[in-house]
């Protein structure tokens, strides 16, 4: 890994979207401090946040939103959004060959170490890793890291799909969970769930907030976020899971909003097996599974 550059300040807003979404312009793309480099230049790409603080008001918000309790550590999912603006300055530096529009989060692994206490000060640093062959594309897997009191207390790996000219090598194969869980409770999901997720995590993607600028990026309305669903998959089960806990999933089909989704978990031998489906055909929209850390 290169040496991280420091994302100073309060990261977000109108200029991270757009320091995103230009790549993707024609025309734009090719102007200084827009034009993107080439791929041999994404690995060990990578940015850090100092002195970050578990903020109580923002924790809770986020625990509401997305069903966790209120407790006095932080759910086992809300780091992420500490690294959320990390992967935007990556997808948004010009070493970076990829316009940040049109990446889609396919799969996303947690491993926490220990719980987060509301209030604890972290450093945080995510790296994107060399692309990977995918059939449809590219694969990018951004590794972050959350430490506190010298150790590190909670990892990630959010892995995009990046459609279009290949690499070469060999695929290696995604997460895969062997008799998914089926059935279970339905959820009916609103219109605005986009909106009140991007207003706690940040991540305002035009796909997710109306029906015209879902449209705009070629659905037909706008859908939940991937990461929501996993946060919501979690909260029910959060209760059941050790401290130290692996957390892997498979970001399937999108939930279009307003939608009803079934919700299903069950006890392994060392771990639990969740998915959230169609109620209409059981077409999966995520699978994922736990294991001790």
């Amino acid at each position: 890994m290169s040496t991280p550059k420091l994302l100073r300040g309060e990261p977000g807003g109108v200029s991270t979207l757009l320091r995103a979404a230009l790549p993707a312009v024609p025309g734009v793309n090719r102007l200084p401090g827009v034009r993107k480099g080439s791929a041999g230049d994404v690995a060990g790409l990578a940015y850090r946040r100092e002195q970050v603080v578990a903020e109580r008001s923002r924790v809770e918000a986020y625990a509401a939103v997305c069903g966790f309790p209120r407790k006095d550590t932080v759910p086992l999912t809300y780091p992420h959004l500490l690294a959320f603006p990390l992967h935007m300055a990556i997808m948004g530096d010009q070493a970076f060959p990829y316009p940040a529009i049109g990446m889609v989060h396919v799969e996303n692994t947690i491993t926490a170490h220990r719980a987060i206490a509301v209030g604890e000060t972290v450093d945080v640093t995510t790296e994107v890793g060399a692309p990977r062959p995918h059939a449809r594309g590219v694969l990018l897997d951004f590794v972050t890291v959350v430490s506190g009191d010298g150790a590190t207390a909670w990892e990630s790996t959010s892995t995009y799909l990046r459609r279009g000219r290949t690499v070469g090598g060999d695929a290696v194969p995604g997460i895969a969970v062997p008799d998914p869980p089926s059935g279970g409770v339905q959820w009916r999901l609103p219109a605005d769930l986009g909106r009140t997720y991007a207003s706690v995590s940040g991540d305002a993607n035009p796909i997710h907030l109306y029906p015209l600028t879902a449209r705009a990026l070629g659905f037909r309305r706008q859908i939940a976020h991937g990461m929501w669903t996993k946060a919501r998959s979690v909260a029910a089960i959060e209760n059941r899971l050790p401290e130290a806990v692996r957390v892997e999933v498979a970001f399937k089909k999108p939930v279009f909003l307003p939608g009803t989704v079934a919700y299903a978990a069950r006890r392994d031998e060392d771990g639990w097996s969740f998915a959230l489906t169609s109620p209409k055909d059981g077409a999966p929209h995520l699978l994922g599974r736990t294991r001790p850390a």
